[in-house]
């Protein structure tokens, strides 16, 4: 049975507290500092989790890693308890969506090494095809600053809408120059999108969410992001300055192994791309 431990927010909030009474006492700022323990990552469930447990399942011990992995369903507390030490490492998100995280929380996450991509996929129970969305349709868009500018990109690149020139991860309906099918806009969780598919037209949903709700983007998308040149790897991150850990380095080389490069092909059939 895997050591795999499911924490709520609330429960971690409440050991992040704790965690930093202590530190204040102690003027230690990171569970990295001591090395000599397992090496914590916290990940969303699939498939970050699922991969970092076949490392640990059958990778880690040959490497002499410990591994103990935590996971979480929201895309806040796994970098809050990377940056407070509460875990060592987190593995569920990619390179805008940190820099967005970063820059307005005062976090000091970075990147380690880039494993996979997830396709955003537009999903819908009421259409086989997007140009088959009438006129007023509902879509459903993740609320976090980057992955509704990457929802509306995908939206663009697909025709059927048009978003100012030069928007970026910033993007918001806002922005948008052109709608003729006049398509209206829900902003939900990310973690909600799949759920929302029944109360909306079409949902835009991350890759990870998709599979979690028992979809597969590589054959139930009506749209779906393209791999060449995309920006949208997840990678391993750790908090600036742990990433010469040597646990952490163990990880990272398993973690481009051709073993999980193997699993992730056979396991997820083109829903999870490997980025090496």
């Amino acid at each position: 049975m895997r050591n795999t431990a499911k924490l709520t927010t609330a429960v971690l909030a409440a050991g992040a507290l704790t965690f930093g009474l202590t530190a204040c006492g102690s003027g230690t700022d990171s569970a990295s500092s001591d090395n000599s323990g397992p090496l914590v990552v916290a990940a969303s469930p699939t498939p970050h989790a699922e991969i970092l447990n076949f490392v640990k399942d059958k990778l880690a011990k040959k490497a002499g890693l410990d591994l103990e992995v935590k996971e979480f369903t929201d895309y806040i507390t796994p970098n809050t308890a990377t940056e407070d030490g509460s875990v060592d490492a987190n593995y569920f998100q990619n390179q805008p969506y940190l820099d967005d995280f970063n820059a307005k929380r005062g976090t000091h996450i970075v990147p380690v090494v880039t494993v996979h991509l997830e396709p955003l996929g537009l999903y819908s129970h009421k259409v086989k095809k997007a140009d088959a969305l009438k006129s007023g349709a509902t879509i459903a868009v993740p609320n976090d600053a980057v992955n509704e500018a990457r929802a509306l990109k995908l939206l663009a690149d697909n025709g059927l809408i048009t978003l100012k020139s030069g928007v970026g991860n910033e993007a918001t309906p806002q922005d948008i120059t052109k709608n003729p099918k006049n398509l209206k806009f829900k902003e939900v969780e990310a973690a909600q999108t799949p759920r929302s598919l029944d109360d909306v037209d079409a949902a835009v949903v991350n890759g990870n969410y998709a599979i979690s709700a028992g979809l597969k983007p590589a054959k139930d998308a009506i749209v779906l992001e393209s791999a060449k040149n995309n920006p949208y790897g997840n990678f391993l991150a750790v908090k600036k300055g742990n990433e010469k850990d040597p646990r952490v380095k163990k990880l990272a080389k398993l973690l481009v192994s051709p073993e999980v490069k193997k699993f992730i092909e056979d396991k997820y059939q083109g829903s999870v791309i490997p980025s090496f």
